[in-house]
């Protein structure tokens, strides 16, 4: 689990207004709009609703010393 946690928090966004930033850098509205939408299919929506969580709960600056240069 910590490796799909460190995983999705680095993953690249591959589309949209965000492409190319951290999913862990995200702007939460962007996160709450696809929560309300629906997340992708697949990994990466099941990584965005990961880091929408993370955020929900707060929980950014516990995960931040996890992203990868």
């Amino acid at each position: 689990m910590q490796q799909e946690l460190v995983e999705a928090i680095n993953q690249i966004m591959p589309f949209g207004k965000y492409a190319g930033r951290k999913l862990l850098m995200l702007p939460e509205p962007y996160l709450v709009w696809f929560h309300s939408k629906g997340f992708p299919e697949g990994k990466l929506g099941r990584q965005l609703a990961l880091v929408y969580e993370i955020k929900l709960n707060g929980l950014e600056s516990t995960f931040a010393p996890l992203l990868k240069d």
